[in-house]
């Protein structure tokens, strides 16, 4: 628990030359975002409250098939062309957050992904200290836990979301450390987990064992795998099985359940992979033969799946990492946001978890908010339907998770271009955003 030397993620190492002569203030407690479907990126207000952030424009690689699914629904759903009005609601963690994080011995930490167990909504964090140094940026500080977990029956996401608390170690009462990481570099760094889930009465952890943080988005790990509790998160087994290589597409994955079955969206390490995707039914998350993974789709478009993890296909070619797929009610799709190899945040739209996957569009650059980084998403937090989503999402510098929002801006039925307006609504304190273009 001591502090040790510690290297986290160098990817935001050359940030200071990407974003020389951004007037946006990452520090400012409102930062909106306008995403529309142009290829030409927007610049920062002097103000740091309004940022107009092009989406890419370019489809990245599906699954072959799929798209006569896309088709039939293209009548009655909606295609996302991009997102206004991002907006910081609150600092979840450290410092000046609305949780007492000081309380459980937390200065600073990272990440923040979500899921529904008993009743609450759980929040699991990455690397977790203590005590930090005045103004000091990034992972690191003493009192180091490799991951911490929070739990929240606030139902209300507007304003923040309250802990309720986090799971403690009996004797010190600090944030317990659910899956100790060793803490030697070159042979395990940490433990860092990816995704939570429940299944079966019991909540599960799915994490990467790291070996090294190293160049600028990447890093090398051992193997990834699943940690257990049946009793509320107090305790925490590391299972034997199943286990996937440090190599493997399964590194980092976002799990999401639907008719009896667990999908695991997954990428390898680091943040330059494409997705594949793996299933297992719910009841057999702990058998390692029952896992199948998608291998692409028949010739009417149905999935195909295979027991052996080297068929599976790809179903998003991007540089992806920190994943998180979410059904939206408002698209009547699902949507993955992630953060991209190239240092913004990314949200896509797809009918199926296999795809076909739309154009990615920003949902934040790191030109409105330098040091971004893994944006997540929970189903129940959303508002007006679907359209509006709120989001944790990690900042580099003061190395703490903050909330979000995003209004989604979609066509309705099979012309994206008739989502085109004149102009576009008013963002946070009543700016009004440029016009937006189509993609034509």
């Amino acid at each position: 628990m001591n502090g040790r030397a510690f290297r986290r993620r160098a990817f935001f190492g050359f940030l200071a030359a990407a974003t020389v002569g951004c007037a946006a203030n990452p520090a400012a407690s409102t930062t909106s975002t306008s995403a529309s479907t142009s290829g030409s990126s927007g610049t920062a207000r002097p103000d740091g409250t309004t940022h107009s952030a092009s989406s890419a424009g370019t489809a990245g690689g599906s699954a072959a098939g799929g798209s006569a699914a896309l088709a039939a629904s293209a009548a009655t759903s909606r295609t996302l062309t991009g997102v206004d009005n991002v907006t910081r609601v609150a600092q979840l963690t450290g410092p000046g957050g609305i949780n007492n994080t000081a309380k459980y011995r937390i200065a600073g930490t990272d990440l923040g992904s979500m899921f529904e167990h008993n009743g609450k909504t759980w929040f699991v964090f990455g690397d977790t200290f203590g005590r930090r140094a005045p103004g000091q940026t990034g992972g690191g500080g003493d009192e180091w836990r490799s991951n911490a977990l929070a739990y929240s029956t606030d139902a209300d996401p507007a304003d923040g979301i309250t802990f309720d608390g986090f799971v403690t170690d009996q004797k010190t009462g600090w944030a317990l450390e659910p899956i100790p990481g060793e803490k030697i570099d070159n042979q395990e760094m940490t433990k860092i987990p990816t995704y939570g889930f429940s299944a079966g009465g019991a909540m599960y952890l799915a994490y990467m064992s790291v070996k090294h943080w190293g160049e600028p988005g990447e890093w090398e790990t051992n193997y990834s795998g699943l940690a257990k509790s049946t009793d509320d998160g107090k305790t925490w087994t590391q299972l034997a099985t199943p286990k996937w290589s440090g190599t493997s597409n399964f590194v980092q994955v976002s799990v999401v359940e639907r008719d009896g079955m667990l999908y695991f969206l997954g990428v390898t390490h680091g943040r330059f992979g494409p997705v594949r995707l793996m299933r297992v039914p719910t009841a057999e998350v702990e058998k390692p033969a029952s896992y199948q993974y998608f291998s692409g789709t028949a010739a009417d478009g149905s999935p195909q799946w295979s027991a052996d993890e080297k068929a599976a296909a790809v179903v998003l070619d991007d540089t992806v990492g920190e994943l998180s797929a979410a059904w939206n009610a408002y698209l009547d799709s699902w949507i993955l946001t992630y953060s991209n190899g190239n240092g913004d945040t990314t949200i896509r739209q797809a009918p199926q978890l296999w795809g076909p996957w739309g154009p990615a569009r920003t949902l934040i650059a790191q030109s409105a908010l330098p040091g971004l980084y893994s944006p997540y998403l929970l189903p129940k937090y959303t508002a007006d339907g679907g359209r509006t989503v709120y989001f944790t999402l990690s900042v580099w510098d003061p190395y703490q998770v903050f909330w979000y929002r995003a209004d989604l801006t979609a066509a309705t039925g099979d012309s994206p271009a008739s989502a085109a307006e004149s102009s576009r609504p008013a963002a946070s304190g009543g700016v009004p955003l440029p016009a937006s273009t189509s993609d034509g």
